[in-house]
């Protein structure tokens, strides 16, 4: 199949669509994602899973855009047990120059929570990277992303989309600040060793906190990352005591199940009913029992408690969207034009190859009818041909590759204008 006969597809979910209940059920793990993939490669052909805190979702590329759309909502309801109703609510799905353009405006930070954040530019990356490692992004998939890329890097440096852009973390320790008034003295307990928890308790190191502890189910990976932060290790087997001497307690996991339930909250509580513990689940799934919430003084935030600031966000950067933007369009549309005029590559080429046939053809006879030509002067008849060819072909060449949405009946009238699908000679 030609490439340009592809089409592009994207299904999925995001924080505007869904709850954290139903993203949950979605999420795949870092740790999950190359299995995911392969699990993926039984639905369709090739594909690329996107799956942050914000959003799962599925890109692939194939020339039956409606089967590629059922196999992805049929993978993701596979794997999430959702039942088809459910999923259907929730997913949306872009096509083509939709799927193009909302995959730009995701690598540039414009369909995050908060608008602009850096975060998302190094997981479109890491998407890409494990599914070529997986032999499961093909050559339009890897430009498709490698563009995104691009896009998402100039628009950060040509605008002032991401200037004291906030951060996941930044909101969330500004939550914290606001139930317990200062961050001076606090103990952060840190549950889990990866990248977003570590950017948490670098915002409240930042913002005053003093002591941090690190625990995780591998100590060797929680080491590093306390010595990154400058703290020190915490028991994972004695959790109940490091809950009851911390102020500030940042868990995502990435585990498929609850780290912190309600009772051993409500246990740890029992030593410091007075005190007030902020904890913040920015894992998903969830690594907090919602109902943690019902105890006195325990004040939890998960993703879902960002959506107001994100609102707030977005408007502060209203005018820094509309560049951004302005930026997209432009991209998406060089990008599209691109993938549309890959149809008319092999009819370019035929082309070529025909009138250089040709040329050669005429200019041998001709230099055998002229007797003592110089070196110098065979070169100069061979530039002039040449020249001449290239001037002729220059604008249908050009015409073809500009009017993509024509491309079948173009390349078709062109082929049989010039024969080039018969086998005669000229």
């Amino acid at each position: 199949m030609k490439l340009a006969d592809m089409n592009i597809c994207v299904v999925g979910v995001n924080h505007s669509t869904t709850t954290v209940a139903i993203r949950e059920k979605l999420a795949i793990s870092t740790r999950q994602l190359s299995d995911a993939l392969v699990s993926l490669g039984s639905y369709v052909d090739h594909g690329i899973i996107l799956s942050t805190c914000n959003r799962t979702e599925i890109y692939t590329v194939s020339g039956d855009d409606h089967n590629t759309e059922q196999s992805s909502a049929d993978f993701l309801r596979n794997y999430s047990a959702l039942s088809d109703k459910d999923l259907r609510r929730h997913i949306y799905v872009y096509k083509d120059k939709g799927a193009v353009e909302h995959l730009f405006r995701v690598a540039s930070g414009l369909n995050s929570m908060i608008i602009g954040e850096y975060e998302i530019l190094g997981q479109v990356a890491r998407a890409l990277d494990v599914a070529e490692r997986v032999k499961m992004a093909n050559f339009p998939l890897c430009n498709l992303f490698r563009n995104a890329i691009r896009t998402g890097r100039q628009v950060r440096e040509e605008t002032l989309i991401s200037r004291n852009a906030l951060s996941v973390g930044s909101v969330a320790i500004d939550l914290a600040i606001g139930a317990l008034g200062s961050l001076s003295n606090c103990r952060v307990l840190v549950i889990g060793a990866g990248e977003a928890g570590m950017l948490v308790a670098r915002a409240a190191k930042g913002r005053g906190a003093q002591e941090i502890a690190v625990t995780s189910r591998s100590e060797e990976r929680a080491a590093t990352v306390a010595a990154a932060l400058g703290g020190g290790l915490a028991s994972m087997s004695n959790l109940e005591a490091e809950l009851s001497i911390s102020d500030i307690v940042i868990s995502c996991t990435g585990a498929p199940h609850l780290i912190l339930d309600l009772n051993l909250l409500k246990e740890s509580m029992k030593t410091r009913p007075e005190l007030p513990l902020v904890v913040i689940d920015i894992a998903v799934p969830r690594d907090v029992d919602p109902a943690v919430e019902q105890i006195n003084n325990v004040f939890l935030y998960n993703i879902d408690h960002l959506t107001e600031v994100s609102e707030s966000n977005r408007e502060l950067r209203e005018k820094e969207i509309h560049s951004a933007e302005a930026i997209i369009d432009t991209q998406a549309d060089k990008f599209f034009r691109w993938w549309r005029a890959l149809e008319v590559r092999p009819t370019v080429s035929a082309l070529v190859k025909k009138t250089e046939g040709i040329r050669r053809r005429q200019l041998s006879a001709t230099v055998k009818k002229l007797n003592g030509l110089s070196e110098e002067e065979l070169a100069s008849l061979d530039a002039m041909t040449k020249a001449i060819v290239k001037k002729i072909l220059h604008e249908p060449i050009q015409y073809l590759k500009e009017h993509p949405h024509h491309v079948e009946s173009h390349t078709k009238l062109v082929r049989d204008i010039f024969g080039l699908d018969g086998d005669k000679r000229e």
